[in-house]
């Protein structure tokens, strides 16, 4: 598969804090990895990073052999780079479909204007097709500060992807949502993203979500990568199992 995202000795540090140190990260085409590591081991840097909402200290970011290094965060999203963030960046006083209007709206860097309404024919097909594929075409007409967390999740997600990126970055798509309702989260955005042959990248600190829907796995610590391998290879690392893992993955049923 050819290469869509490379990072080449990428470093961020704050002051004498170093927050992420040499990531070197190359990611396939429909490739579908996953970031682990503790709170504060440098994924949501390396993420903010390559989405341009930090500009890394050194170090470069090629996507599709393009350096798209300190670019603006709009401009990486029209290079082809999506992201959804921990907390859904939604307008919560407007509704599911408004909102998901306002991203058809804006696709190609568009401006809403007179000339680009919010609501017209084409954007109010393709908001309502994109909702019904992420399956909360139910609640089009309910009032984002309404939502359960799984649908906020969702929509944050199915606003990112109506772009068609090349590459979706989700933060921590799981975080906050009901522990019945994961993995029909996990299973509606990977179909989505497989249908649209984007690769894919995202953080999670569950591992049962990490081992059923990664395929390849990067490991944080300490600012820096200790484990870059296939999901079983990488979770069995010794390191990895010693600052991330520890024996919970490994414990048996019983034993739970």
């Amino acid at each position: 598969m050819a290469v869509i995202l490379e990072t080449k000795g990428l470093s961020k540090s704050f002051g004498a804090v170093i927050a992420a140190a040499n990531i070197n990260v190359t990611i396939n085409e429909q490739e579908i990895v996953g970031v682990i590591g503790s709170n504060g081991a440098g994924k949501t840097t390396f993420i903010n990073m390559v989405t341009g909402y930090l500009k890394a200290s050194e170090g470069r970011i090629l996507f599709r052999g393009r350096d798209i290094t300190g670019l603006t965060p709009q401009r990486v999203t029209r290079a082809g780079i999506c992201r959804s963030f921990q907390v859904a960046q939604l307008f919560p006083e407007l509704t599911t479909l408004e909102n998901m209007l306002i991203a058809c709206s804006m696709l190609g860097g568009k401006r809403l204007s007179v000339l680009n309404p919010l609501k017209n024919d084409i954007t109010l097909e393709l908001a309502q097709t994109v909702l019904a594929e992420y399956g909360i075409g139910e609640y089009a007409d309910a009032q984002v500060a309404t939502l359960p967390q799984g649908v906020r999740k969702l929509l944050d997600i199915a606003m990112a992807m109506v772009g068609k990126p090349d590459l979706l970055l989700l933060d921590e798509p799981t975080s906050g949502v009901a522990i019945d309702e994961k993995f029909a989260l996990m299973d509606t955005v990977m179909d989505a993203v497989n249908r649209s042959g984007a690769a894919s990248l995202f953080v999670e600190h569950d591992m049962e979500v990490i081992s059923r829907y990664a395929t390849r796995v990067i490991a944080f610590y300490d600012g820096h990568i200790i484990a870059d391998a296939p999901t079983a290879e990488a979770l069995a690392h010794p390191e990895v199992r010693r600052y991330i893992v520890g024996a919970e993955l490994h414990r048996k049923p019983a034993e739970g």
